[in-house]
């Protein structure tokens, strides 16, 4: 099998070495090519023809999501991994970079000690996704088909740009909650579906992105501003609420506690689980706990199985799952894995789910509004 070809974008002499010895390591990846800014590596794409780009944010002449927006133009499908600094600044930055069509994300290191560890921390985040961006991950081995059948039914389509309406009356397999993993290419999936559900949505939406802190807080605020649901970053001792939507904060995993008579908020570090924290598979465990079988789990595009052990749970509680299907994903892992395990009541495209979600949902009073006002506070983690 060929080499995944390399091309690296950035404009520091040292970053572009470091990459480059980190790739160079890998026996199936191989550098084909450096460039210092963006309009020299739109140059060099058609003369070294990479399978994957890695490309720094800020960089002079023409910086990386300017590049990406040109590059769109000709290469529509060519995976590009940004490299961001883990600030607000690059934060912001990643995800507009994501939203002009980057596949996906890695961070520089910073403050690692030594050379020895800044390289270890790009081996260990970024080979990974070129292999997986490149097709290149194996597959999963076989699973045991569980009892439920995978049903692929289409559902409607919303008009685009307009909310779905809500669920005219209850259905069979009628859900209290909505849980919801994603991982690559999670930002763009998650704009793509949040604004699509209504905001009488009778049930809250408590939702895992694999993100690194500051990350997830830009990316909430940035859906909150485009959803008809209130959307937050989750913070500890939050009261769920129907109509709301709760994003993991990165670095911490979140689970439902009770406390009183009511469902919050809780948030921990305790060990990372499929190399991940937040872990998907830590909130469907906590959530399967209060809510049962009215649980629905929505296993979204990702690389590995983080979703997996906790899809078993909702399963065997009789909860119901929905993944994304494998040409609508930017990587087939998390959802794929799941799909294979026979535990997905429905298969669908992106651009359907909503409709699955808003169809099994309870609603609100008819014509709710989405609250004005800052979203709902919680004392801050220390």
């Amino acid at each position: 099998m060929s080499k995944i070809r390399v091309l690296i974008v950035d404009d520091a002499v040292v970053i572009r070495r470091l990459v480059a010895d980190v790739l160079a390591s890998d026996p199936e990846i191989e550098v084909v090519g450096t460039a210092a800014n963006g309009r020299i590596a739109l140059q060099k794409i058609s003369q070294c023809n990479p399978d994957v780009v890695t490309m720094d944010v800020e960089m002079p002449d023409m910086n990386g999501i300017e590049t990406v927006r040109e590059l769109r133009k000709t290469w529509a499908k060519l995976p590009v991994i940004m490299f961001s600094t883990l600030t607000e600044r690059g934060g912001a930055a990643t995800l507009d970079a994501l939203s002009a069509g980057a596949s996906d994300y890695v961070t520089k290191p910073a403050n690692v000690g030594s050379v020895t560890a800044g390289l270890e921390a790009v081996r260990r985040d970024l080979i990974p996704k070129i292999k997986a961006l490149a097709g290149r991950t194996p597959p999963p081995a076989p699973a045991p088909v569980r009892a439920r059948v995978v049903v692929p039914t289409p559902a409607p389509v919303p008009a685009p740009g307009r909310p779905l309406p809500p669920a005219a009356a209850a259905v069979a397999g009628a859900i209290d909650v909505v849980a919801i993993g994603v991982s690559t290419g999670g930002p763009n999936a998650l704009a793509a579906l949040m604004p699509a559900l209504p905001a009488a949505l009778g049930v809250p939406i408590l939702i895992v992105q694999h993100m690194p802190p500051m990350f997830t807080r830009l990316l909430a605020e940035r859906l909150n501003a485009q959803c008809a649901l209130e959307v937050v970053e989750g913070q500890p001792g939050m009261v769920i609420t129907p109509g709301t939507a709760y994003i993991a904060p990165g670095d911490f995993h979140m689970v439902v506690e009770r406390r009183g008579t009511n469902l919050v908020l809780g948030v921990n570090q305790g060990p990372h689980e499929n190399s991940c924290r937040p872990a998907v598979d830590v909130l469907f465990r906590s959530v399967v706990d209060h809510y049962g079988g009215r649980t629905l789990g929505v296993i979204l595009t990702g690389m590995g199985q983080d979703g997996l052990r906790g899809c078993e749970r909702i399963h065997e509680a009789g909860g119901r799952i929905v993944v994304q299907d494998e040409a609508s994903s930017v990587v087939w892992g998390m959802p794929g894995f799941v799909a294979r395990a026979g535990l997905a009541d429905r298969i669908l495209p992106l651009n359907q789910i909503a409709a699955e979600v808003a169809r099994r949902s309870p609603v609100t009073r008819p014509g709710a509004m989405r609250a004005t006002g800052p979203p709902p506070s919680a004392p801050r983690m220390s």
